[in-house]
């Protein structure tokens, strides 16, 4: 005895997959016919106005080979670090009434941690931007 029910859900099963295939095989097409046409239709000589150098509508203040101040990657990262930890503190916040008092209790010692960070860094300078 055959089964329809089961040869039904075999074919739309693989319908399902064809389907995904054929998506994927017209995006990578259609991928590769905008990289193609791009290529064939940008200008390859570019102007002295679009390989000048442009810094805020003024003229470059140094050299472009010269480094930037340490200081500035420094308190880039300290920004990250401190910003991105305390965007942990708006979920915790919302549900604060839903969460055991041991997670309440490690939140309150990663806040801690974190204030103990920023005194530290405050102390030691790392905040001065001269």
């Amino acid at each position: 005895m055959i089964n329809i029910k089961g040869l039904l859900t075999n074919f739309k099963m693989k319908l399902d997959y064809q389907i995904v295939l054929l998506l994927i095989i017209f995006s990578a097409v259609l991928s590769l016919i905008i990289a193609i046409a791009s290529y064939l239709l940008s200008d390859k000589t570019p102007d002295k106005e679009k390989v000048s150098v442009y810094e805020c509508g003024f003229d470059p203040f140094h050299s472009p080979g010269k480094p930037f101040s340490i200081r500035f990657f420094l308190i880039a990262i300290l920004f990250l670090v401190f910003d991105l930890e305390i965007s942990y503190l708006f979920p915790w916040s919302r549900c604060t009434s839903i969460i055991p008092i041991e997670g309440q209790n490690i939140v309150i010692i990663f806040l801690i941690i974190l204030t103990l960070g920023l005194i530290y860094e405050w102390l030691k300078g790392g905040l001065e931007w001269e």
